[in-house]
């Protein structure tokens, strides 16, 4: 049953440099609240070049500002290589504050980067909370190695930044499975704030048909948004090759951030291999994993939550360099018994790799490991959003189901 609410507004920040997970989880956190409440118009600030392939709902809409690219080595730069960064981020900056101003939401939700990209959002967060929004930072369930994050922060002045501008910190898993701020000093007002809702979960959208949909057996090997995703993948295809045993379907997507010539490399490969099919992006891949019999991924965020979703067996291969956040993803999911992990050096030699996408039909899904896979963050937020708005004078009244 859908809530009515009287003209309230959630604005959402996300900075997309480098992948798809961000702009993914604040897709997936809006579409859920404006179908819990009528009368509530969501708008998501996004740096992701391609924000406008994905299809949003009735009530939640976009504003682009010009993006910035992380480079391998954690640097950024423009991605119109003409502007200097300086300039971007200022521009950025610039929207950023007069979006806010011009749409005044009751809440503003930033997810990841407490001030935003290189600062960014500071001075929009004192603006909004000089006039009352509620403040509120969504962090993943792991952010980094807490060296590395120890590190980022302590430069910044970070922890106490958050401290001064923030209501509420949203954590986007259960307590159970890890704590992001593991290893900082955290002051007690912050840990106050600490709210773990839960890991985001995923359904297949009724009315959308992915043009990749399947009904045969496959295997769904996925790498995000694909931009350090070409290791994973020709170390798949190499393990084919090598193994003429191994004749398990397999659906490939490269991710619409893979460099043009390792996706060309890619496609050329996978083509001589009649049990491999290739694409380059869908984005309904809640689908794809749905109807899979198994996912090979590196463990982004949001694959994560697909896979315990839609309860598939996974091997996960992570990303364990600049950010360590997918190996300790991996890590305790595989020592929790979900997920069955492999290092990049382990996948890297073709028959280890062939003899786990053999096990991996094979492999009981992640429900049968007797963890306690809680997937109640998306009603956990959207409770917590209603008893806001609804003390901000934005009246909750049940309405039928839109």
């Amino acid at each position: 049953m859908a809530r009515r609410l009287e003209d309230a507004r959630i604005l959402m920040y996300s900075h997309d440099t480098f992948g798809l997970g961000h702009l993914r989880r604040c897709r997936t956190i809006a579409h859920a609240l404006v179908e819990d409440y009528r009368g509530l118009n969501i708008l998501i600030i996004s740096g992701a070049t391609i924000a406008g392939a994905f299809d949003y709902r009735a009530r939640v809409d976009f504003v682009k500002v010009p993006s910035v690219i992380k480079l391998r080595n954690g640097e950024y730069t423009s991605m119109a290589s003409h502007i200097d960064l300086q300039d971007t981020l200022k521009m950025r900056g610039s929207i950023i504050r007069h979006t806010a101003e011009t749409f005044q939401p009751d809440i503003f939700i930033v997810d990841k980067e407490p001030m935003g990209l290189k600062g960014e959002v500071e001075e929009t967060l004192a603006y909004l909370k000089a006039r009352g929004t509620t403040l509120v930072l969504g962090l993943r369930e792991i952010m980094d190695a807490p060296h590395l994050l120890d590190a980022e922060w302590k430069k910044n002045g970070v922890m106490q930044k958050i401290d001064q501008y923030y209501d509420s910190i949203w954590v986007y898993g259960p307590p159970d499975f890890y704590d992001p701020l593991v290893g900082l000093d955290v002051p007690a007002s912050v840990r106050r704030k600490m709210d773990f809702v839960g890991f985001l979960q995923r359904s297949v959208s009724a009315n959308k048909t992915s043009i990749n949909a399947r009904n045969d057996d496959y295997i769904l090997v996925t790498t995000g948004g694909g931009g350090d995703g070409s290791d994973l993948v020709h170390d798949v295809m190499n393990a084919y090759e090598q193994d003429p045993t191994l004749q398990q379907k397999a659906l490939v997507v490269l991710g619409p951030y893979m460099p043009v010539a390792e996706r060309t490399a890619l496609v050329q490969k996978g083509a001589k291999i009649p049990y491999i099919q290739v694409i380059e992006f869908d984005n309904n891949m809640e689908e794809l994993i749905a109807g899979a019999s198994g996912v090979v991924a590196m463990g982004g965020y949001n694959t994560y939550c697909e896979i315990l979703s839609f309860d598939k067996p996974a091997l996960i291969v992570p990303r364990v360099k600049p950010r360590e956040e997918q190996l300790l993803r991996a890590r305790r999911a595989s020592e929790l018994g979900l997920v069955e992990m492999l290092l990049p050096e382990a996948s890297a030699d073709a028959t280890v790799m062939a003899d786990a996408l053999k096990r991996l039909p094979h492999r009981q899904p992640p429900s049968m490991s007797g963890s306690n896979m809680r997937l109640e963050g998306l009603n956990h937020i959207s409770e917590t959003v209603g008893s806001w708005l609804d003390n901000r004078g934005r009246h909750l009244s049940v309405v039928g189901a839109e």
